[in-house]
């Protein structure tokens, strides 16, 4: 029998608190944009029994993404996806967070789309800051839903310029958590994006 492995990106407390949870029997790949992070805890959930390797991971590059799938891969079969990974308005600028928490997460699903095992599933951790924004319109909606992920970015409603959500940190921070919970259906273990829309 194979080894089931569940990839955790993001190794701060939600992370550990899903594996926690989901992670017995399963080898855990913890992978962060920060390799001192992840290996702290890989220490902690180490300690506490679970089997635990690191990598290192910035979502908001393909390369790196599909770097960190190989080494899951090399550990056995991907079954789990968790993503907890992303910026806020404290930490970095609109167009960054809209880089790494849209277009990155973006980037995750499609590629762990290609390669998960047949059963397997993955979360998107967003905050409560994606129900504060008001709500997209359909239009908009099916944009975020529909558009190629390497064109995400280039959509006019996210040229900061030219929206008057985007005019500050804060509101690109909120609409990434709203995308993050409803604006892009991904279903795990097919390579095509299936939404309300198709």
């Amino acid at each position: 029998m194979n080894t089931k492995v569940i990839v955790v990106i993001g190794a701060g407390s939600i992370g550990q608190a899903i594996v926690r949870r989901i992670g017995a029997g399963k080898h855990i790949l913890l992978a962060d944009i920060n390799q001192a992070n992840a290996d702290k805890a890989s220490v902690v959930l180490s300690e506490a029994g679970f089997t635990v390797s690191t990598t290192k991971v910035d979502v908001s590059s393909r390369p790196s993404v599909l770097t960190m799938i190989k080494v899951a891969q090399g550990l056995g079969d991907v079954a789990g996806l968790i993503h907890t990974a992303g910026v806020s308005p404290s930490q970095a600028s609109p167009e960054t967070i809209l880089k790494v928490d849209l277009y990155g997460t973006a980037i995750v699903l499609e590629e762990f789309g290609n390669i998960i095992s047949e059963g397997g599933s993955g979360v998107v951790i967003a905050s409560q800051s994606g129900h504060r924004l008001e709500p997209l319109s359909i239009e908009q909606n099916k944009a975020l839903a529909t558009t190629p992920t390497e064109e995400l970015l280039a959509l006019p409603m996210l040229q900061l310029n030219n929206c008057e959500r985007l005019a500050s940190c804060v509101s690109a921070f909120k609409k990434r958590k709203f995308l993050a919970s409803y604006g892009r259906g991904c279903s795990l273990g097919q390579t095509r994006r299936k939404n309300k829309y198709d």
